[in-house]
């Protein structure tokens, strides 16, 4: 289809309304609508009145009984559950810091992130190796300044560098080691395998920029996907999410849904911290807004029961 210029006006606020009520959306406060579509925008709700819209969607006709407030109550139910994932994530990203750290400075030396002899792609080495630069170099922490006026070296060591460095470039800098006794030992940390721990990093860190720039997270399709799960690693103590490579088929289980990262969320906590409230937190935040199908982020209807929670 031959693309055309995009011509739609902007709309006042009080417009925005009358447009969502023209097309069948029902609300009970009109000045709470129009506050919110200020404070929001238009655009950002529209993500979670789209599950209301009558079929086609393209008619852009709600179906009978929606409301403004429950498009809201979804809203809200995503920024919780946001907030949620991301405390989580930060526990797990800190760790896998901390044992690539620990693991490749004393195995290599303090400044092995440095040497392209130690990564696959000498392009990937370089990029980067840029992006820590920049990284230290916008960096207003007090050690980043402290080294910078007492030492030479153009970047601190890794334990130092790491600490302003973002879960995507970890992920990276973990997906191009050359394989080595030193990346399996810290996959195997957690009870996986190198490539299993590397695309299940990679997801967490997409799942973690969703969750840090404020987009939707609830039924969303996830646009970079982990690796299908293994069979169970015998040599792990841990509660493996997956009972068995056949594990998706059979259940519906589908990897580009939330309940996915989520199951590798709670696996890593595990290592992490086992005695930790991941769980109960969830269960708190469905019982909390009844009304929301967990169903549309894959989640089972006996999830509870899964090896990996109960």
């Amino acid at each position: 289809m031959a693309k055309v210029p995009y011509t739609k006006p902007p709309l006042s606020y009080s417009d925005q309304l009358a447009r969502l009520k023209a097309r069948g959306l029902n609300t009970a406060n009109d000045a709470k609508a129009v506050h919110l579509l200020e404070q929001l925008s238009y655009y950002r709700l529209s993500g979670y009145w789209y599950p209301l819209l009558d079929t086609p969607k393209n008619a852009h006709q709600f179906k009978p009984n929606s409301t403004f407030d429950e498009a809201f109550k979804m809203y809200c139910f995503d920024r919780k559950l946001r907030s949620l994932i991301l405390a989580e994530l930060e526990k797990i990203e800190i760790s896998i810091r901390a044992k690539m750290i620990y693991i490749l400075a004393h195995g290599i030396g303090p400044y092995w992130f440095c040497d392209s002899s130690n990564f696959k792609n000498v392009v990937k080495f370089g990029r980067t190796l840029g992006k820590i630069n920049s990284e230290v170099n916008r960096s207003d922490e007090d050690f980043i300044k402290d080294f910078k006026v007492k030492y030479s070296n153009s970047l601190p060591p890794s334990w130092i560098s790491f600490e302003v460095s973002s879960f995507g470039t970890i992920s990276m800098i973990y997906s191009n080691l050359k394989p080595s006794n030193h990346k399996r030992n810290i996959a195997n940390f957690y009870g996986l395998n190198e490539n299993q721990f590397e695309s299940w990093i990679h997801s967490l860190a997409y799942i973690r920029n969703v969750c840090a720039h404020h987009s939707r997270l609830w039924n969303k399709e996830l646009q970079i996907s982990p690796q299908k799960p293994r069979l169970v690693n015998p040599r792990s103590r841990r509660a493996y999410p997956f009972p068995s490579k056949d594990w998706i088929n059979t259940t519906g289980i589908h990897i580009k849904r939330l309940y996915m990262p989520i199951s590798i969320i709670a696996y890593f906590l595990q290592t992490i911290n086992p005695i930790n409230t991941f769980k109960a937190k969830l269960t708190t935040l469905f019982t909390d807004f009844p009304t929301i199908n967990i169903g549309a982020m894959n989640f089972p209807p006996n999830w509870e029961t899964q090896p990996l929670w109960s």
